[in-house]
Parts: C-alpha cells; sequence; structure tokens
C-alpha cells in the first residue's frame, strides 16, 4: 500500500519531467525528489543526472522530455555526415555543448541536443553563431560517438571554417609571398583559395588585394576594421587579379576600366558564400576588392539587430503600417541592409507582394521579388520603381535614394497605399529630412509620407570569454556622456591586451538613434526647419541618440567606451 501512495501523482509538489515520471508510474515520489536533491548537488540538469543514473531506460526519457520541451526527436543514425552543415558553429563549441547543427533554413539553425535542459550551451550558440536556434532532442550517446567520429575526421584535414583566428598581423602564411620566381597558374589558383577561405575562417567582410610600386598588399577587413595581412610581389597580384576576374566572369584583358561582378565559393554542399568582385585601375596595377556576402552570418531579425525595446517598438508598428515611408541613415558598411531585411523579414508573408531594387542585391530572399539595378542597360532605380509600381506591390524596398528622381517615385509611392523603406546616406535621423528636402521634395509630401527615420552605426562587440574590467575616473565616465547618478551602478570593461579574438572584439551589433515623425517634427518639415530645429525637438520628445544608445551598450558590459567614442560624435 505504501508503494501504492508514493506512485499516486503530486503535481502539487513537482513539476516538469519529475511529474511527468510520477504520472507515467515510472519511479516513486521520494525517488524523483532523491533525483531532484542529487541533480542540484552535483551541478547538473534534471535530464542530465537522471540519463547517466539510468534511473529509467534512455528511450522512455527522451519521449517524455519531447512531451514536456515540445521538442522533435531525431535519430542520429538516419544523419548523413556529409549534409551537417558543420562550418556554421566553431566546432569547440559542439564539442564543449554537445550539440550539433543538422540543418540550416534562413536564419534558423536547428541543433541536434541531448539535453534539452542545457539552456546556457544553446545560448552560447544562439550568441555566437547570430542564428536563431531551434533545439531537436536526440540520443545522448549517439551524439557523442557522432561528434567524436566527426571529430577524427575532420583533425588537421580542413580548418574550422568559421572559427576566429588569432588577432590578424602581417604574416608570411601566404607562400607565394616568399616567392621571387613568376607564380605557376596552379599556385595561383591555391593561393586564392587559400586567400578567401582563411577570410572567411577571420568572419572578414572584404578582402583588399593593392598594387603598389614594388609590391602589394593584401588586407582583411574584420568588423569594420582593415587588418594588413600579407605583403606579396607585384607578379602575383597581377596574377591573382587575373584569377578573380575569371571566377567573376569579368573581361581580364580590360585592365583601363572599372569592372563588377559576382562569384560563389561552395564551402560545402549547404554553405555556398556568394562574393561581389570590383576592380579599379591604379597606378601599379589594377586593385580588386572582394566583398564577402555569407548569408550564414545574418540573423536578420528584429530582436537581433540591437535596438532597445523603446526603439524597437517605434520600429516594429511603423514596419507593420499599410503605407508610408521608413528611412535608414548611416554611412556604407553601417548595417542599414540588415536593418531594413529584419524588417522585411517579419512582412514576408504569402499575403504580401514584397519587392525590392538593389544596387547590388547583398542577400537573397525567398519570397521577396529582388531587382538588381543595371545603369548600364538603363535599367536604373527611377525606372525600376516606376515598373514595380504597375506590379500590384504591397511593400517596396529601395535600396538607396540616391537622387530626385528617385526621392520622388519613392515618397509618391508611400503616399498611395504602398510601405517603403529605403536608405539615405546623412550621419543622423534629423538630416535625412533636410536631406530630402534639399532634393525638392515638397515639404508637405515629405510630412505626410515618412513614418519613421533611423540611424545607425556598427559597434564592435568585446569578446565575453577575453573582456577585463576597468575602472575610469568619474569625471571621465561623465565627460563621455554618463549621467552622475548612474556610475556607480554598472561594470564597465575593456578588450584584453592579448585573446583569441580580434583585438578583444568578437562579432558587432547596432547602435540606433529612432525617430517617429510626431505632430511638432511635421509642422518644422512643413516650415522648412533646420537640422538644429529638428534636432532640439527631437530631444524634446526624448528621441534617444546614437551616442547614448552606445553609453548604454557600455554600461551594459557589451563594448567598450573607447569604442563608441570611436564610431560617434558627441551630442
Amino acid at each position: 500500500m505504501e508503494d501504492e501512495r508514493n506512485l499516486q501523482p503530486t503535481p502539487t509538489i513537482l513539476s516538469g519531467l519529475g511529474r511527468r515520471m510520477l504520472e507515467n508510474r515510472m519511479l516513486s515520489n521520494d525517488d524523483i525528489h532523491a533525483l531532484h536533491r542529487s541533480s542540484a548537488k552535483e551541478g547538473h540538469s534534471f535530464y542530465h543526472h537522471v540519463w547517466i543514473k539510468k534511473a529509467i531506460p534512455h528511450a522512455q526519457l527522451i519521449e517524455l522530455a519531447s512531451l514536456e520541451f515540445g521538442l522533435p526527436i531525431v535519430d542520429m543514425d538516419s544523419l548523413n555526415l556529409e549534409a551537417i552543415p558543420l562550418a556554421l558553429i566553431p566546432f569547440s563549441l559542439i564539442e564543449k555543448h554537445r550539440a550539433l547543427p543538422i540543418y540550416q533554413q534562413g536564419h534558423i539553425l536547428y541543433l541536434a541536443v541531448g539535453d534539452p535542459q542545457n539552456n546556457q550551451g544553446i545560448d552560447n550558440i544562439r550568441f555566437t553563431t547570430g542564428f536563431a536556434i531551434h533545439a531537436i532532442l536526440c540520443d545522448r550517446e549517439k551524439l557523442s560517438r557522432l561528434i567524436a567520429q566527426i571529430s577524427s575526421n575532420r583533425a588537421d584535414k580542413r580548418p574550422d571554417l568559421l572559427r576566429r583566428p588569432e588577432p590578424p598581423k602581417p604574416t608570411d602564411w601566404f607562400n607565394l609571398s616568399q616567392s621571387t620566381n613568376k607564380p605557376s597558374d596552379t599556385s595561383v589558383v591555391s593561393f586564392v583559395d587559400e586567400m578567401l577561405n582563411k577570410a572567411i575562417s577571420s568572419c572578414a567582410s572584404d578582402v583588399h588585394i593593392e598594387p603598389y610600386e614594388s609590391h602589394a598588399r593584401i588586407r582583411y577587413r574584420i568588423d569594420g576594421l582593415l587588418y594588413e595581412i600579407a605583403n606579396i610581389p607585384l607578379a602575383t597580384s597581377n596574377r591573382i587579379a587575373a584569377r578573380l576576374k575569371i571566377l567573376a566572369d569579368l573581361n581580364i584583358a580590360e585592365k583601363r576600366l572599372p569592372q563588377d561582378g559576382r562569384m560563389k565559393l561552395p564551402l560545402s554542399t549547404l554553405h555556398i558564400v556568394d562574393c561581389r568582385v570590383s576592380t579599379l585601375p591604379m597606378l601599379f596595377g589594377e586593385k580588386v576588392v572582394v566583398r564577402i556576402l555569407d548569408g550564414t552570418k545574418y540573423n536578420m531579425t528584429l530582436e537581433t539587430i540591437g535596438m532597445n525595446s523603446v526603439q524597437l517598438q517605434h520600429y516594429r508598428h511603423a514596419a507593420n503600417q499599410p503605407y508610408g515611408m521608413i528611412l535608414v541613415t548611416g554611412p556604407t558598411g553601417s548595417g542599414k541592409t540588415i536593418s531594413l531585411y529584419a524588417a522585411l523579414a517579419e512582412l514576408n508573408t504569402p499575403e504580401r507582394n514584397i519587392s525590392s531594387v538593389e544596387d547590388p542585391v547583398e542577400i537573397f530572399v525567398e519570397g521577396i521579388n529582388q531587382v538588381n539595378v543595371n545603369t548600364k542597360s538603363g535599367l536604373t532605380f527611377a525606372n525600376t520603381l516606376r515598373a514595380l509600381l504597375r506590379q500590384d506591390p504591397d511593400v517596396i524596398m529601395v535600396g538607396e535614394v540616391r537622387d530626385s528622381e528617385t526621392a520622388e517615385i519613392s515618397i509618391k509611392a508611400a503616399q498611395t497605399g504602398h510601405l517603403v523603406l529605403s536608405t539615405l546616406h546623412t550621419n543622423d535621423a534629423p538630416g535625412a529630412l533636410v536631406r530630402l528636402l534639399n532634393m525638392g521634395i515638397a515639404p508637405f509630401n515629405l510630412s505626410s509620407s515618412i513614418n519613421l527615420v533611423v540611424a545607425q552605426r556598427l559597434i564592435r562587440r568585446l569578446c565575453l570569454a577575453c573582456r577585463k574590467p576597468v575602472e575610469y575616473p568619474n569625471k571621465v565616465l561623465i565627460n563621455a556622456g554618463f549621467d552622475p547618478s548612474e556610475i556607480p551602478s554598472f561594470q564597465l570593461y575593456r578588450p584584453p591586451e592579448t585573446g583569441s579574438c580580434t583585438d578583444g572584439f568578437r562579432g558587432r551589433t547596432g547602435i540606433f538613434e529612432v525617430m517617429p515623425i510626431s505632430s511638432k517634427i511635421s509642422e518644422l518639415i512643413m516650415s522648412k526647419g533646420d537640422v538644429d530645429s529638428i534636432i532640439r525637438q527631437a530631444r524634446l520628445e526624448e528621441v534617444e541618440t546614437m551616442k547614448q544608445a552606445g553609453l548604454a551598450k557600455v554600461a551594459e558590459g557589451i563594448t567598450a567606451l573607447e569604442e563608441i567614442e570611436r564610431v560617434t560624435l558627441d551630442s
């Protein structure tokens, strides 16, 4: 009778996985409580502890956890090793957290996990990769065997393509850089392959090959800054330029005019990196810049671009309006396209017709009708916009408002029942309005069509594993813009002297100035107010500047004070 009583469900005492075990009469109430106590004492999750103690059959535990946590189950024996997208996660994280990527769909990464309660590991992978993670439950022992098999197969055979290297510095790892002989075609091919693979493994956004009188240098742009990687003979630089032009389907005989092309780098069956190649005639040869457009790096959700809760609310509200215009401003490379596509990702449903016109299209998204501008053939922003308006669009994304004609058509589209998202090159949000007025847009049309203006910059994130606490004098913090009353409430950090990341930073995030167009700001537009008057009104309406947004991220330990000083102006 005692055992019978112990097997009765007591949901008020137990919850979660333990409650399900009790309800299914797998263990007694006392046994489950004992497991809870011992798992807490040993620092394991309850699921992990039940597994290693073999308190119930593993198959039953997996089934119960699937029901409790709402996770699907995957049979590890059915996976194709060749199709596993290993390049998406540093292998050190796979081994550390016992989690294996099995499929990528857009910005979502499906992750096989052996412990559904390993939230810290899942969050670490989410933070490192930038993907939205969907966990799938699997047999822990089969997962461990598969990871061990992959580890033995990969040992020293291929690089971990997305692993951060040691901080970039001039080096002689390019074999050709040490050779004074004329390189063979085979060595140039290998050289270019190695150069691009190392760029991807360094998470570089661009590769610069720059010819000078006696040599050429190769630089990578990593997290917004350029790092010199190698010096090579000038003859080698010319051969590299020719090889890249062949890959990008450009005219190798044309060296007097700039050229632009594209190429694809197949890193695996599921990981193909798109690249833009641009050439420019210089004094001593052709400079070549390769822009690496790795779609696996982009996590296009509004929650992950870096806005705070108030800014996100304003942006999401404007993006869900049936018509009007959203402008995102900032210099080249400030992440404007990602911010626009983050909004489009939410709007991308079967009920909406979304079209974009860009120069060039950098991110390919299924469900969006993307048009690549080609000025040589007459396919300009203005011509394409006119054609798109005859295609029954609901949402239009204009890559950049470059001239008054494009601005005029975009404004009219926003006034005639379309939601228009576009970018503009200005330093701050108020300046975008004055820039459009200077382009000849009538004040009434501007005030009645603009819903929101966003200005942004990208800042480097401190590496959480390497960052070091730092103390600043109160005077320095106050001069930087911190409120004196807040100074004792947070801990600041700095990058380390040395580390496994790039200068103590790993990845980037955005800082924003998000300015809704209020009735007062509309009145200033109607009266052709200058930038200063619009800025004053925005401050009265408590629109946070980029400097203030950056200081908030410093206080949160996300970045360093010096990084904010580098990318923002005093305000």
